[in-house]
């Protein structure tokens, strides 16, 4: 028990040099689902979404709920099967076509105008949305706002160097009421040059401390044989849940 609750409080790392300067492109992302390099997709969903799920919903209905960077995940499904409406984005039109497969929904999709190249994808229930294109080009999409975001790998995947434009986003994103919840990574980040990224507390209140309250609701223990590869000994995610100030 001692041992599970020093590994918990691990400590935050200073904002490090290591992962500053790390760049991956939208192709390199791209190229990670057609060699089916996505670990980070959870086929059974986000456990730590499924113990929340109340107080991140707090009992309302008809909820629009924003996915960054949503890549095929299962929650989304979760939530329009509860009556909210659905809307993602993501840079991978290969991920959001093995989406609608595996959930068994039919969809069309259509070009979006504003972004030349871009795609919408849309269920035939309609409270399904997907925009295939580069998160940073999708508020020319005027997408309008949302009431709840779920941010999980996708603040941990945005490259440190463009974290600030990509909580700008958000923020523009948020209505008022809004509740945000957010997933990050602790390890250390010198034995590990990302993604995902280190992200430290001091971070979120950078980001989104001058709008936002952040609160920790849990940090749980996801250290896995696999990640020995990325040279750490520990991993913990931490589960934060951003209100209006």
């Amino acid at each position: 028990m001692d041992n599970t609750r020093t590994l918990l409080d691990t400590k935050e790392y200073p904002e490090t040099e290591v992962q500053k300067n790390r760049v991956l492109t939208p192709e390199e992302w791209q190229e990670k689902w057609v060699d089916r390099k996505i670990a980070f997709h959870q086929e059974q969903g986000h456990r730590l979404l499924k113990k929340h799920l109340e107080t991140f919903l707090k009992g309302e209905t008809g909820l629009r709920v924003f996915f960054p960077l949503c890549g095929k995940a299962v929650e989304m499904k979760w939530f329009a099967d509860r009556g909210h409406s659905v809307v993602g984005v993501e840079i991978s039109e290969l991920g959001i076509r093995e989406f609608f497969t595996e959930q068994n929904l039919s969809y069309s999709e259509e070009p979006i105008m504003e972004i030349p190249g871009a795609k919408v994808f849309k269920s035939s229930s309609g409270n399904i949305s997907l925009y295939c294109c580069n998160l940073f080009d999708l508020p020319r999409a005027n997408i309008g706002k949302f009431d709840r975001i779920w941010d999980r790998g996708a603040l941990v995947a945005v490259n440190p160097c463009d974290r600030k434009p990509y909580a700008d986003i958000m923020l523009s994103l948020m209505k008022k009421g809004f509740q945000y919840l957010l997933c990050v990574l602790s390890y250390d980040p010198t034995k590990h040059s990302g993604p995902p990224f280190y992200v430290s507390e001091a971070e979120i209140k950078r980001l989104f401390g001058s709008v936002c309250n952040s609160q920790c609701l849990e940090k749980v223990d996801v250290f896995e044989e696999r990640h020995k590869s990325w040279g750490i000994d520990h991993l913990v995610e931490k589960l934060y849940l951003l209100t209006e100030k």
